[in-house]
């Protein structure tokens, strides 16, 4: 069995909440990419990650890329050696919980100040000024 992924103090996901399947890599290798499966996927479930709010919960299955059954599926085929594919499926996983503990800050509705209102403003009426200038006579069936 399978060590747990440690995040960060509190945060575990316990190793019987991942579910570890080598299968064939995709691209180059020769011959030996038809014969070894040196490609890993992890699946983790992620109800069953220790330490995780619901919102942090929530963030993790909007951002990653979940399975049919709703678990968290990371796959990794960096290298043609499956222990160090599992290594960084493993790393993968522990940076996208990482990455959803942190809270987005959130956005403060604001207004335009009255200083880029009025040089907005005044662009437009240049540039329609510089548009009306170019037109010649009878461009606009003027006589």
């Amino acid at each position: 069995m399978a060590e747990p992924i440690i995040v960060r103090a509190g945060v575990i996901v316990p190793a019987d909440a991942v579910a570890v399947r080598a299968v064939r890599a995709s691209g180059p290798g020769g011959q030996n990419v038809n014969k070894v499966s040196s490609k890993v996927e992890l699946r983790v479930a992620v109800d069953r990650i220790e330490g995780l709010d619901d919102a942090a919960r929530g963030r993790l299955r909007a951002s990653a890329t979940l399975d049919a059954d709703g678990n968290l599926l990371v796959t990794s085929q960096r290298t043609r050696d499956q222990p160090k594919n599992l290594v960084d499926a493993r790393d993968k996983v522990r940076a996208l919980v990482e990455r959803c503990l942190h809270v987005p800050k959130r956005r403060r509705k604001t207004r335009p100040t009255r200083g880029s209102v009025e040089r907005r403003l005044t662009d437009k009426k240049r540039r329609t000024q510089a548009k009306a200038d170019r037109g010649g006579r009878g461009s606009r069936g003027d006589p």
